[in-house]
């Protein structure tokens, strides 16, 4: 599967009126899984999903044009399309594309603001500071998310420089699942940071994807 390219396609020979009455999801690869789930769960089989990769992230700059580049691919097969990216460190200018094209997004700065809600998240940040986030996503994939592309498994030593000013690890948990719970554990045991638990669920992810119900 190529980036870009829809997860599920449409199935069979819709008419006119089911073409229109589609939607496509764009969103960041570490979602994928949760589109999944609440798509399955609330018979949103009229969206389409198509992700970017997640490592994206690591070079926010370039998320506004390849979100640029999946919609004017696909906005003349879809009658809305909905983007799951908070601003993710874009400085607005991820903004600027969707106003440009007329795709919407879900409110929030990224992901921890959206699954435990802004509102929220504000008042856990105002709590304590120093905070280092993991959602179900950088749990399963810590190693190769965050070890790896900080070189900690070969400079160890480098944890002190990047994490000296953490305080805490807090996983904000979309599933009720023990491995991930403890895979998340384990990453603040390797951070040599304390460890924290809220269950957040999809927080407005749902509610966002329900938006692009069909008419």
């Amino acid at each position: 599967m190529n980036a870009g390219e829809p997860l599920f396609p449409v199935d069979g020979d819709y008419g006119a009126d089911d073409e229109i009455g589609r939607v496509l999801v764009i969103a960041c690869g570490a979602l994928a899984r949760e589109i999944v789930a609440i798509r399955n769960m609330n018979g949103l089989d009229h969206i389409d999903l198509t992700c970017l990769p997640a490592k994206l992230h690591n070079s926010p700059e370039k998320i506004p044009g390849e979100v640029r580049r999946t919609i004017l691919a696909n906005r003349d097969a879809y009658s809305d399309i909905l983007v799951a990216y908070g601003d993710c460190g874009t400085g607005g200018l991820l903004d600027q594309v969707l106003e440009e094209t007329g795709a919407r997004r879900i409110a929030g700065a990224h992901c921890y603001a959206f699954f435990s809600e802004p509102e929220a998240f504000d008042r856990m940040e105002d709590d304590q500071l120093g905070t280092f986030y993991l959602t179900d996503f950088l749990a399963r994939h810590f190693q190769t998310m965050v070890i790896e592309p900080l070189g900690l498994d070969w400079h160890p030593q480098l944890r002190d420089m990047y994490f000296a000013h953490y305080t805490r690890v807090l996983y904000l948990a979309q599933t009720d699942d023990p491995a991930l719970e403890e895979a998340a554990r384990q990453a603040a045991e390797r951070l040599s940071l304390p460890f924290e638990m809220r269950r957040t669920g999809y927080g407005l992810l749902a509610p966002f994807l329900e938006t692009g119900a069909r008419t």
